[in-house]
């Protein structure tokens, strides 16, 4: 096997136009050689006859100097040295390699860095232990590369292997985040520090009642995503649920209360963890056919991966890993997942919530109108989506069922454990970040100006708050003109001189 030649000359690659022509290395050139499995990286290596190094979009460029023998085992050194940890790959490969295989290509470096971690992930992924003596003399190295992908602060140490294994998660669930100069500079902006400070000049009353009003907006928000348009009692009510986020430790059991606490009336729908298949998309209008966006995990696999999921938030929760990255693993990993028949959504959503406020990153009472945001950037968030279910399409084999939903035929476990949640932590830090820029001061400002114009209405007219909310309301409704119908039924009290007082001042406060 080490033997086979991977390198691949191409100007074009699995409809990727290169930069310039050159050979794909790494995980793609091993990827496409194999017939492993499993979607391309979303970044293609090409090593080039040029001199300089330099990425674009899609790929990273490597000058000549970088070539090396064309090895499946230099293939391997090559990725983990320049592209991270990609564990499903690893997983997909040993499926295709015979644990001789395995020990072969082990042999070229024996005791070298890259040889233990391949050693390493081989017994983690596969639950088996090689024909191979433990180490004794050698330096600990770290598993993932802090420098290429984030990572536990502290890891656990293997003495076999001589391996410090920081994977930010479990061998049942373990997205990983790549550093990008977007997410690197957020974090270093510490943006929860920023907003407390923001926090602490506002009035406490203000701040409550800011609260309250957002966790309102959140809950209408979360279900408009859906494309529902819920009571405001409904809409309260889970408004509720968010603002309890991070009281509870996330458990089963807390997962189903929160689907119980979504679906209201489940006389169509069957609560817990499903045990049928499921998809996101549509059906062909003439023959009930499923039209997936993205499929779900088998309904056989998903306590296992739920049970992972779990485990890996604790993991993550007692570590320093950023708040924002560890929301995106668990929350985004839950959708994937889709556990559930139906409240995914919305439960996902919260779980964002659960994390911000058990890694304190949310303070002082205030829960973050995440939603709100997404609601916002609607198409960012369709595509964030998409960009793990698209390409997944195409390694998941199903039938139709005699209801019109879907049967998984092939293993697909591994699709939910290990996936590449850059662009979604990317996706969901400019969600926090405008929330903190844009919409809670929108909204802080917002009842300053309303508590201005009160308290010019309660001095000049003595009325009750009610028709003061009332009147407010209609001005907004109609660009800060009270219509002839309000004139003439709610407001007939008012003169015409009044009203113009009234409309001329809310324009000066709501300018």
């Amino acid at each position: 096997m080490n033997k086979k030649r991977f390198s691949i000359n191409a100007g074009v690659f699995h409809g990727r136009t290169a930069p310039e022509q050159g050979v794909i290395a790494g995980y793609a050139a091993i990827i496409d050689t194999l017939g492993l499995e499993l979607p391309m990286p979303s970044i293609l290596s090409l090593i080039c006859n040029t001199r300089k190094q330099y990425s674009t979009g899609e790929w990273n460029v490597f000058s000549s100097r970088a070539a090396f023998e064309d090895t499946l085992y230099r293939h391997l050194v090559f990725a983990l040295k320049y592209e991270g940890l990609h564990l499903l790959f690893f997983k997909k490969l040993f499926e295709k390699l015979s644990a001789k295989d395995v020990v072969a290509i082990l042999k070229e470096e024996p005791t070298g860095q890259y040889s233990r971690k391949i050693w390493f992930l081989y017994e983690w992924l596969m639950h088996k232990e090689l024909p191979i003596d433990d180490l004794t003399i050698k330096n600990y190295v770290p598993l993932v590369d802090d420098s290429l992908q984030f990572a536990l602060s502290s890891g656990s140490k293997s003495p076999r292997h001589r391996i410090i294994n920081n994977l930010p998660g479990t061998r049942d669930f373990c997205p990983l985040i790549r550093k990008t100069a977007k997410l690197e500079n957020y974090i270093k902006e510490n943006i929860s520090g920023r907003k407390s400070a923001y926090l602490k000049k506002i009035h406490k009353d203000i701040l409550q009642r800011t609260a309250a009003f957002l966790l309102l907006k959140d809950s209408k928000a979360s279900f408009s995503i859906e494309g529902e348009s819920p009571k405001s009692s409904r809409a309260a009510r889970w408004g509720r649920i968010i603002g309890q986020a991070g009281n509870n430790d996330l458990t089963k059991e807390e997962l189903i209360r929160l689907q119980q606490a979504v679906i209201e009336n489940a006389r169509f729908i069957k609560l817990g963890f499903r045990e049928q298949g499921g998809f996101v998309g549509e059906h062909d209008r003439i023959t009930g056919e499923p039209v997936p966006d993205h499929i779900s995990a088998k309904w056989q696999d998903v306590k296992q991966l739920i049970n992972g999921l779990i485990a890996s938030n604790e993991l993550l929760l007692n570590d320093e890993i950023d708040a924002v990255l560890t929301a995106t693993v668990i929350a985004f990993g839950f959708v994937f997942i889709h556990p559930f028949v139906d409240g995914n959504g919305r439960i996902h959503r919260y779980l964002i919530h659960h994390v911000l406020m058990r890694k304190q990153f949310s303070a002082q009472g205030l829960v973050f109108p995440v939603s709100a945001s997404i609601l916002n950037h609607i198409d960012d968030y369709r595509k964030a989506l998409e960009s793990h279910s698209q390409p997944l399409l195409d390694f998941i084999e199903w039938k139709e069922t005699s209801d019109h939903n879907i049967e998984v035929l092939n293993d697909t476990i591994d699709y939910y454990r290990y996936f590449d949640a850059t662009r979604l932590a990317e996706f969901l830090y400019d969600c926090v970040n405008d929330t903190i820029q844009n919409i809670i001061p929108a909204e802080l400002k917002y009842i300053q100006q309303y508590d201005e114009l009160k308290r010019y209405i309660e001095n000049k007219f003595e009325m009750p708050d009610k028709l003061i909310a009332t009147l407010v309301r209609f001005l907004e409704q109609n660009n800060g003109k009270l219509s002839q119908r309000a004139r003439e039924k709610e407001f007939e009290a008012l003169t015409e001189t009044e009203v113009r007082d009234i409309e001329k001042i809310y324009l000066e406060i709501f300018r």
